[in-house]
């Protein structure tokens, strides 16, 4: 009897010497528009779990900021441990970080081909883009540098609506969304041990954003102020209206599923979000968190590059 509480307590000290899993960290990397702010990155959302990254939408400046991650402590961030990303859809401020991160990590040394998922049509863009470098390619791998043969690879995975990914951190699943005429679109809910996080990618309001949420932990959604788009050509209303999300309708999004925290990024900036607009202060983060507020009174936080969830 004596042996085997001794055994017992060995096997509980043993356990609770165990270091706890980490919590999954939701980290921004780019909070943006197509804007050319130089303070916030295209849309560039990173997922990590137990030391592993998953990147959705990869805009414009997205691998340097994952290298300002790793200097905030978030190692896994490094960009030749980048290896799975997912695309919310085919519009360039979500795309144009895509040769970088294919290219940067390999030339660091990346040595696995990339993991990229998304819409129809990826294909096709990430083949071009290999054409078009097919020269630093084969100079890379044939010349003084002697890089990597499978680096600069990319495997494509042309998805549809359902679980598109997942191992023992993550369970993906990705939604269509309504963005206008683009085909297909989609939202993303990721699963780990300890939150679900949605993602929106751009859309006008859409139940399957709804449907995914539900009081998720994080619901990060694209946004803009109505005030600023009473500032905007008629043109740019139509195309808000068919493209976007306005803050009253997401407010009633919210009021809907939720969320432990509303996290807004592609939010306009103020002067309004097409070159040469003159709305002032219209589309600042103060009007948008404000104009939220006057229907949900839920927790409303305004992303910003670098920001850790």
């Amino acid at each position: 009897m004596m042996l085997f509480r001794l055994g017992s307590l060995a096997l509980a000290a043993a356990v609770m010497a165990l270091p706890a899993l980490p919590a999954t960290q939701v980290v921004v990397l780019g909070s943006g528009t197509p804007q050319p702010d130089p303070d916030r990155s295209g849309p560039a959302t990173a997922i990590v779990v137990n030391g592993s990254a998953y990147l959705f939408d990869i805009g414009p400046g997205v691998v340097r900021r994952a290298a300002q991650a790793v200097r905030k402590g978030v190692a896994a961030l490094d960009p030749v441990n980048i290896k799975i990303a997912f695309i919310t859809h085919l519009h360039s401020d979500h795309t144009t970080g895509l040769p970088d991160l294919i290219f940067t990590p390999w030339v660091m040394n990346r040595k696995e081909p990339l993991e990229l998922y998304g819409p129809q049509g990826l294909r096709a863009m990430t083949g071009h883009i290999l054409a078009a470098w097919e020269q630093d390619i084969d100079l890379r791998v044939h010349d003084l540098e002697h890089a990597t043969p499978n680096g600069y690879k990319v495997n494509v995975h042309e998805i549809q609506p359902g679980v598109v990914y997942k191992d023992k951190n993550v369970t993906v699943k990705a939604f269509a969304v309504l963005h206008g005429a683009w085909k297909q679109a989609f939202g993303y809910r990721i699963e780990t041990a300890d939150k679900t996080i949605v993602i929106s990618g751009d859309t006008r309001p859409s139940p399957s954003v709804v449907e995914n949420c539900n009081h998720c932990d994080l619901l990060i959604h694209e946004v803009y102020t109505e005030g600023s788009t009473q500032k905007v050509a008629v043109e740019w209303r139509k195309y808000r209206l068919s493209y976007h999300t306005s803050t009253k309708e997401l407010a009633e999004i919210a009021n809907k599923t939720r969320p432990g925290i509303l996290l807004l990024y592609h939010r306009a900036n103020p002067g309004c979000d097409q070159v040469g607009a003159q709305c002032g202060n219209s589309g600042s983060e103060a009007e948008m968190i404000a104009e939220i507020g006057q229907a949900y009174k839920g927790k409303v936080v305004a992303a910003h590059d670098l920001d850790i969830y």
